[in-house]
């Protein structure tokens, strides 16, 4: 699948609308797609934008509901989040299927270099009123690779248009593509890069993911069922989707900083760019590669739920689980991050108790598991006779479950992304963590006795529901 397969499977399920009348790139087009989509809205391919070539479109809304995310993942539209997370893991825990390099590809259609180079000419959005200017990544992945080990990763980081020919990169510390950026430094050489705004929107996905030994690339093929084609970019080196749509191939300067920002992050709150500038990476951009009549990928941002809450919900449900998986954890039923809480703070996990204590190995599996130990702030075990993203059930549990004395735990210090406004801006890696145990202890004899109706008066009802006029 590329992205333009995507738009078709949309269009043909009818959740894609084409908007010809013309659009401004600053600040309407991003807030027509927010209206939309927090009506529940199909996802928007704007074909008419203000001051750019007829051939080029921007899609927004790729994400942000569980049919486009179904489709995605290529599986039926009416599964939820949660099913969706289980076939990811199912999926994944399979042998990797290696991506498969190719001569060429559609993204070499158009080649941009030199003077030519002018990233304005890119239909990218101004998304708010404070931003620092037009976001080129919001639904973007940055592609390295480590100069020790060889390996490839495709990271995303926002991304700004800082000039005609720099685009910002916010590789936050400590991240992996940060990692990479510092080996770099201390060779004392620019680190090559390759910018892809569209593709299979499965590699933006994987993209987002924490993922450690693997390549994002291989992942995806792993969850397709066949491997990703890729091309080799002319200047770097750097494997890219063979059916992107925008390539930008450059150099980041590790000791070369520009100031980016501010931005309306997934937090509903600006950073601290707002108030104090602040210095990050920056790509100097060399050649830009670009389809026919290319697409851009845009996503929606700010507070919840949209495009990246979606987003990062999904893939988060999706790599906690196939985590617990692989760590041997029994008993895991379901696994649930709300995108109401951003996709990242909160979790949820269900699980069929098996012995004393069960729920505490649950609970510190989560907390060390690669997906959790970055921004999570809180989590809540339940048994496993409610489903992790059932909420008005969890709530019950909490309600009549927990016990604050016995089921809470505090954990002082934890990493943190900086990008979390209930932070103080001395403290922003750091952050504390609170588990809230609602399972009925498994050790204990007497359990409370839950209210159920009977299973026969049931069946009967069942089979008078005609007679009774309740179809």
């Amino acid at each position: 699948m590329d992205l333009r397969d995507f738009v078709a499977l949309c269009e043909k399920q009818g959740d894609l609308k084409r908007v010809t009348a013309e659009v401004d790139w600053d600040l309407e087009m991003s807030h027509i797609a927010k209206l939309v989509e927090e009506k529940g809205g199909p996802a928007l391919l704007f074909e008419n934008i203000k001051g750019h070539d007829k051939s080029q479109s921007v899609f927004f809304g790729a994400y942000s509901n569980t049919r486009r995310l179904a489709t995605v993942l290529g599986r039926p539209v009416d599964m939820s989040m949660v099913e969706l997370s289980y076939e990811w893991m199912k999926l994944s825990v399979g042998e990797l299927i290696r991506a498969k390099e190719i001569e060429t590809g559609p993204i070499f259609e158009n080649i941009i270099e030199g003077d030519d180079v002018d990233v304005y000419k890119i239909p990218s959005p101004k998304f708010y009123e404070k931003d620092g200017g037009r976001y080129i990544g919001t639904a973007c992945f940055m592609v390295v690779r480590d100069p020790e080990t060889g390996e490839i990763n495709l990271g995303t980081y926002r991304s700004q248009v800082l000039d005609a020919k720099t685009v910002g990169a916010q590789i936050l510390k400590g991240k992996r593509g940060d990692r990479i950026l510092q080996k770099y430094r201390k060779k004392g050489e620019k680190m090559p890069v390759c910018l892809v705004v569209g593709c299979d929107p499965l590699l933006m996905l994987a993209g987002s993911a924490m993922v450690e030994n693997a390549s994002e690339y291989d992942v995806v093929g792993t969850l397709r069922g066949e491997p990703v084609e890729i091309v080799t970019a002319p200047l770097t080196g750097l494997p890219i989707p063979a059916t992107a749509e925008w390539v930008l191939e450059g150099y980041i300067d590790g000791d070369n900083l520009r100031p980016e920002g501010p931005f309306g992050e997934y937090t509903g709150y600006y950073t601290e760019e707002l108030y104090h500038p602040v210095s990050k990476p920056a790509i100097e951009v060399e050649r830009i590669y670009h389809r026919n009549d290319p697409i851009f990928l845009a996503a929606s941002v700010g507070r919840p739920v949209n495009d990246n809450h979606m987003m990062l919900a999904f893939v988060r449900n999706a790599t906690l689980w196939t985590e617990l998986t692989k760590m041997g954890i029994p008993g895991i039923q379901s696994v649930y991050m709300p995108p109401e809480a951003c996709g990242r703070f909160w979790a949820i996990v269900s699980v069929k108790q098996l012995y004393p204590g069960h729920s505490n190995q649950v609970a510190a599996a989560v907390i060390a598991s690669n997906t959790c130990t970055y921004g999570l702030k809180g989590l809540i075990i339940v048994d496993d006779d409610i489903q992790a993203d059932d909420l008005p059930r969890v709530w019950w549990a909490l309600a009549t479950r927990y016990d604050a004395a016995r089921g809470t735990q505090i954990i002082n210090r934890g990493r943190s992304t900086p990008l979390d406004p209930a932070l103080d801006a001395d403290t922003k890696f750091i952050t504390s963590r609170i588990i809230l145990d609602a399972t009925i202890p498994f050790e204990w004899k007497e359990k409370p006795v839950e209210v159920g109706m009977s299973p026969e008066v049931l069946e009967s009802i069942k089979a008078r529901w005609s007679e009774l006029g309740l179809d």
